[in-house]
Parts: C-alpha cells; structure tokens; sequence
C-alpha cells in the first residue's frame, strides 16, 4: 500500500490544476457577448449556482465520510469533465444553466474533502499542528493555478472564445487522474445512526453545541461574501471603465497571485498578529477595498480589487483552521461542507439583488451599497467571534 504522505504533493497538485481555470477571466464576458445575458441573469445564474451547491453540499460531505474522501474527489473530477464539455457546445441560458449544475455538483464534492484529506493525513503522522501551513500551501497553489490559466485567457478569448473551454476539459481530465492515485488514510468512521439522524447530530453540533464552531462559520460565510461579489463583477467593471480586453487575463492573474502569495504568509501573519489582530485587517481591507472600488473608480480603480483578494488569501487558512481544530474526525467534512453551505445560502439569498443593482444602478454604485452592507453586518459579527474565541486564542 502506498503511504499516505504521498498525498500532500499529489493535493498540491490537484489544488494547481482544478483552479486552473482558462475561462474565469472572461467567463462574464463570455457570458454577457457570447450567450447574450444581463448581470442580473449572471447573478441569477451563480444563484441558481448556489442553490446546486446548497442541495448538494452536506450530502456530498456526508458521503465523503462515509465512502471516502477519494471517490469524493474522483467524482468531481469527472463532473467537472462534463460540465466544461457542456459549454463547448453552450448557446442559450439553459446550455449555461445545464453546464454550471454540473460543475456545482463537482465543487460540493471537493467542498470539504481535500482540506479533510490533508488534516487526516496529517494526523495519521501525528503532524496536525502542520495543517494551517499545507493549508496555506494547497490555497497558493490553487491561486497560482488561475492566474497561470488567466493569464493569457483575453487573447485566447480574442482568437476564438470556445478555445479556453477546451482547455479546461483537458485540465479535467488531469485532475482525474491525480484523483485516482490518492491514497485514503486510516480514520475513526461514526457509527452509523441512519443518514437523518448522522446529518441532524452534525448540524446540531456545529451550530448549537459548539458555538465556537458557530460564530467562525458564520463570519467565515460572510467574509466569504465580501470577496466573492467582486469576482462577478469587477469583469464588466473593468470593461465600463475601459480596460483593454488584453488586460483582463493579467489582471485576474494578479488578482489570484495575490491571493496565493498572502495565503503562504497566511499563517506567519497570523503567528504574529493573532487571530483577534488578523480580523481587524480583515475589516480594513474590506473597508478600503469596497471604498476605492465604489467611489474612486477609473482606469485603474480595478487595483483596489486587490485588497479583497489580499483579504481572501490571508483569511482563508486562518478560519480553516480555527474550523479544523473543532471538527471530530468522524463528521469532519461534513462539517466543512456545512461551513460551505452556510456561505452558498447567503449567496443564494443576496446574489440576484447584487446583480439587480448592478444592472440598474451601475457596478461602482453597487459596490459602494456593498460597502455601506458589511460595515453594518461585519462589527456585530466580529464581537460575537471574539467573544466566543478559545482562551488561548484571543491574542
């Protein structure tokens, strides 16, 4: 058998490859010139997105822990072969609609499975303490991922807009294969209780009983938000503002660098900040991110897009471990996938506003009832997070 240590490179990679997204930089152009949707229609459509992933989420971590984190990860990557091989061939919404259930259905069986794989691998070598620094890792790597497969996605989209669909099939296909060679690590499995009563004791453990567990998921959900609008949207800002076409694959390839970059310092910043001083930076960034993007605009007002990306990558270790540490082995990713059904619900419930304003009002408009939304919701959050923060962590 082969040793489980072997999965750390072989996530690394996975990571890299499955974030290697050659459409992502143009996808809402693609979707806008190509399809011919409105932004309230995109919007609807991540909608609907969500919706997938929230129906799909828990059951997926449910049978991740059942089955194995493997088949879990093997699974998505034959949906995502299918759902990107659907929009070669893509020409109406429903086309759209079709291909994007697939590949929601493909994240809800990453959800939760790859950062549960590492920490149980890690575990088994009674290394856990090493988590957050993988964790770190594996984000960088997926970040460099998209801004290699960005890079050149305007000029691609240029020559002829179906070619970086065609990559990403091939890309798929890659991850299939990496998917195959993993190993499954030795682990506790729950005793089974029947499927309702196991997905009701996870719930109830997560968002009752432990209300640490509570108040990070749902501040992680949140901050979530905060840098998940953006990704839909700073693409036709860019474009009113009069970016070149030629930009966008090396400004979104900026974009996720940066994301990489500050998710390896992830936990060195939070080393020596700690986690009460890390969700200060949080808000800031937020802050003054949304501020420059909804109020000064411009040729280079993407730039302020920046600071969220910023905030994405140094939070994202940060709160998956704060997750990690709380979760039993037996329900760990599906926990985690409850952690990513909480942000997909709160997505589902706001996203076609965010796109209706943008449609009606103009992007920087939107941005800027974005910003005036979090510095309402955000401080309260905060409090109960800090309130709720173990002892030894409040620093």
């Amino acid at each position: 058998m082969r040793n489980a240590h072997s999965n750390i490179p072989r996530l690394y990679a996975f990571s890299f490859l499955q974030m290697t997204l050659f459409p992502m930089a143009i996808i809402t152009l693609f979707w806008k010139d190509h399809i011919g949707l409105s932004l309230t229609q995109i919007l609807l459509l991540q909608g609907i997105l969500s919706v997938v992933m929230v129906v799909m989420e828990y059951p997926s971590g449910y049978i991740s822990d059942r089955i194995g984190y493997r088949v879990s990860l093997t699974l998505s990557a034959l949906l995502g072969m299918a759902g990107w091989g659907v929009y070669t061939v893509a020409a109406t919404f429903a086309h759209v609609m079709v291909a994007e259930i697939l590949l929601g259905t493909s994240l809800a069986f990453i959800s939760g499975s790859d950062s549960a794989l590492l920490f149980e691998t890690l575990k088994q070598e009674g290394s856990e303490q090493e988590y957050a620094r993988h964790q770190g890792r594996m984000s960088g790597y997926s970040q460099a991922g998209e801004a290699m497969g960005a890079l050149f996605a305007g000029l691609l989209y240029a020559y002829a807009p179906l070619v970086p669909f065609f990559l990403q099939v091939g890309v798929w296909f890659l991850v299939f294969l990496i998917t195959r060679s993993l190993v499954e690590p030795a682990r506790e499995i729950a005793t089974h209780a029947g499927h309702l009563t196991e997905a009701l004791r996870t719930a109830r453990y997560a968002f009752v009983e432990n209300r640490v567990l509570r108040y990070n998921i749902v501040l992680n959900s949140v901050l979530g938000l905060a840098s998940f609008y953006p990704v839909w949207l700073i693409q036709p800002y860019m474009q009113h503002a009069g970016v070149p076409l030629t930009w966008f694959g090396p400004v979104w390839s900026g974009a996720n660098l940066t994301v990489a970059i500050f998710s390896l310092t992830s936990h060195r910043a939070t080393g020596f900040l700690g986690e009460r001083s890390m969700v200060i930076l949080f808000l800031i960034l937020i802050g003054v991110g949304y501020a420059g993007l909804g109020l000064v605009g411009g040729l280079w007002g993407f730039l302020f897009y920046y600071l969220l990306t910023s905030m994405r990558g140094l939070r994202g270790p940060m709160m998956l471990n704060l997750t990690q540490k709380e979760c039993p082995s037996a329900n760990r990713a599906g926990i985690l996938s409850l952690q990513s059904l909480c942000f997909r619900l709160l997505f589902v419930c706001t996203g076609p506003l965010v796109g209706m304003l943008a449609d009606r009002g103009g992007v920087n408009r939107a941005f800027q009832y974005l910003l005036y939304a979090f510095l309402f919701i955000l401080p309260p959050l905060v409090f109960l997070f800090f309130r709720n923060l173990p002892k030894g962590k409040q620093t």
